[in-house]
């Protein structure tokens, strides 16, 4: 069963589908051929996309949505720029109210995800310490300790 499409967007180069934790962009058609060739599709996972680059699309000139994540290399001066990244797609003015309700969805989604990292209550050191000494003093047994210690590593 494949996952649900939340919201799609067709471009000049290519195609953008907000999915539950990810974007895809898949590269269909002549232009999209051009200028990626067949690269398939790219997902990016929402909780690592750092920045979104949006330009609006004028009347005689196209706008662009650019993703840009932690570790990514990106492209960053204009549209003809954007036109290589494999993590932008271009598109026409008569398409931007698509691409602007998917911008304002992932946006969304990373507030979400931040509020969730933010309300998480963080184990770290001091509380592995803590964790040996109850062990070393025998108030908790080595598979106890063995359990927390990956909860709190996130194992």
């Amino acid at each position: 069963m494949s996952e649900p499409i939340l919201l799609s967007a067709n471009g000049h180069n290519g195609q953008l589908e907000l999915l539950e934790n990810r974007i895809r962009i898949t590269r269909k058609g002549s232009l999209g051929f051009l200028s990626h060739g067949y690269s398939g599709a790219r997902e990016i996972q929402i909780d690592q996309i750092s920045s979104i680059n949006f330009k609006p699309a004028g009347n005689f000139a196209n706008g662009y949505i650019q993703f840009t994540f932690l570790g990514g290399t990106q492209v960053k001066s204009g549209i003809q720029e954007a036109s290589r990244d494999e993590n932008a797609v271009i598109f026409l003015k008569k398409h931007q109210t698509d691409f602007e309700k998917i911008k304002d969805a992932v946006e969304e989604k990373i507030r979400d995800f931040k509020a969730k990292d933010v309300s998480k209550p963080t184990m770290g050191l001091d509380d592995l310490s803590k964790l040996a000494e109850l062990k070393n003093k025998g108030i908790i047994t080595e598979e106890e300790f063995q359990a927390k210690k990956k909860q709190i590593l996130g194992l």
